[in-house]
């Protein structure tokens, strides 16, 4: 059966409100250079009325601070060293208190109850050098959406410092693995980018790979063997309902929705051949993209949806391709040593992240849409399927461990890493896991 996922409680988080205009300040990270150096923050606690309050604004205080130094692009300070005081720190920042611990950026908030029992949260960022504010806003929710609210902030302070869009308020969803090699238990599962709020959806009873959010994030499309048959299903996330896409008579796979979250495209296997097909989940009219006759499969539209790209064999090993969405100007664009499969748009449009097999190792990597410019990230005994954070520049994958005769090891991790191949890291799952896809950012 399907669980029921728990909607967020901060659904209803208000828009932000801006607390003060922002100053001119010195303050930036170039995000587009190769290993940047942490930039040193002091994060303090957010000050509270009561015990209740305190204790939220310590909570928040330390997701944003988790959240900024798993970007990589941030360096905590640790609050032992800080001179002065939350309390005073609400009246006026005491900057050369921050600069002798030589914080650049200086983060505070407070945290309040209204009367209708909702949390206001206010937060300023100071550029310590500049001796200014650069941002300030507040947010009002449900006691329960602090941590939302926490996220929040984390994209705001990233936006601000490097000028991209922050991906801390967001989700992933991928597959669940526990059991023996040889007989693996896959359920889904959804959780916070930062591994919290994790629910399962499925029961583990039938197997389910590739799932992928819709572009308003409460849907979720992958594909399930239901007694023993390969189809693919859109799990509704508020209701927990499950919807047959399609009764195809061969196996479907690799389902992805369209930008406009109005199609579904996927690969159906029927005569030895394997084709890129695409329906519209209006009219569940379905329409055949590709017939070369060989393995066609993985589509992914570009962010515009004018075009999609996918993998082939017909070249003799699996290769990259782009085609116009109505299935014309079929175009090769991978040509490099190895076989090149699971290709992905990135949410910018610039770049096409992909799976590569070469001489008895995988890799993960990312081209221009022409095929130009390749660059490989990570390698790994086993690493694949690559999603591609909100903001473009961040990516999710899966890697394997190797196994032995006996069938020990062979775990499955989920990890991260940045565009330009550093700060990889682990993302902590319950259980084993694999087929991670991100969520655009939250509405």
């Amino acid at each position: 059966m399907i669980v029921k996922m728990l909607r967020y409680a901060a659904a209803a988080v208000a828009g932000a409100v801006l607390l003060g205009a922002a100053a001119r300040a010195e303050v930036v990270i170039d995000i587009t250079k190769g290993n940047v150096q942490p930039m040193p923050i002091a994060i303090t606690n957010f000050a509270g009325v009561g015990g209740q309050e305190g204790q939220v604004g310590r909570d928040i205080a330390g997701v944003i601070s988790a959240d900024l130094e798993r970007s990589g692009l941030f360096k905590p300070i640790d609050p032992k060293a800080f001179i002065q005081t939350v309390e005073s720190l609400q009246v006026q920042p005491r900057f050369p208190d921050w600069k002798a611990i030589n914080a650049q950026a200086l983060v505070q908030g407070r945290v309040e109850q209204t009367q209708d029992g909702h949390l206001r949260v206010e937060f300023r960022l100071w550029d310590v050098y500049a001796e200014a504010q650069m941002v300030g806003q507040a947010y009002n929710a449900a006691p329960q959406g602090w941590r939302r609210i926490a996220h929040m902030i984390s994209d705001a302070i990233y936006k601000r410092i490097t000028g991209e869009d922050g991906y801390f308020d967001t989700q992933i969803v991928y597959v669940a693995e526990s059991g023996p090699l040889q007989k693996r238990i896959k359920r889904l599962a959804i959780m916070d980018q930062d591994g919290e709020n994790h629910r399962f959806l499925t029961d583990g009873q039938e197997l389910v790979l590739t799932p992928r959010f819709s572009p308003n994030q409460r849907e979720i499309t992958y594909l399930s063997y239901f007694q023993n048959n390969p189809r693919v299903y859109i799990l509704h996330l508020d209701s927990g309902r499950r919807e047959l896409l399609g009764d195809f008579p061969g196996m479907t796979f690799a389902p992805r929705f369209s930008p406009d979250g109005n199609k579904v495209i996927m690969s159906l296997a029927q005569d030895g051949s394997t084709s890129v097909y695409e329906m519209d989940l209006r009219t569940r009219r379905s329409t055949r993209m590709t017939g070369s006759g060989s393995i066609d499969t993985s589509p992914c539209y570009s962010p515009d949806g004018t075009k999609i790209t996918f993998n082939s064999d017909r070249s003799g090993t699996a290769q990259l391709y782009v085609m116009n969405s109505d299935g014309s100007g079929q175009q090769r664009i991978s040509f490099g040593d190895g076989r090149y499969m699971t290709p992905v748009w990135s949410p910018r449009g610039d770049l096409i992240a992909f799976t590569k097999q070469k001489a008895g190792e995988f890799f993960i990597g990312v081209m221009r849409p022409d095929g130009s410019g390749e660059r490989l990230l990570t390698k790994g005994y086993l690493v694949e399927a690559p999603t591609w954070a909100p903001n473009g520049r961040i990516l999710a994958f899966w890697r394997q461990s190797p196994s032995d005769s006996a069938g020990r090891g062979g775990s499955t991790k989920l990890y991260s890493i940045d565009l330009t191949g550093y700060n990889e890291r682990q993302v902590v799952t319950p259980l084993d896991g694999s087929d991670p896809a991100w969520s655009p950012l939250i509405p």
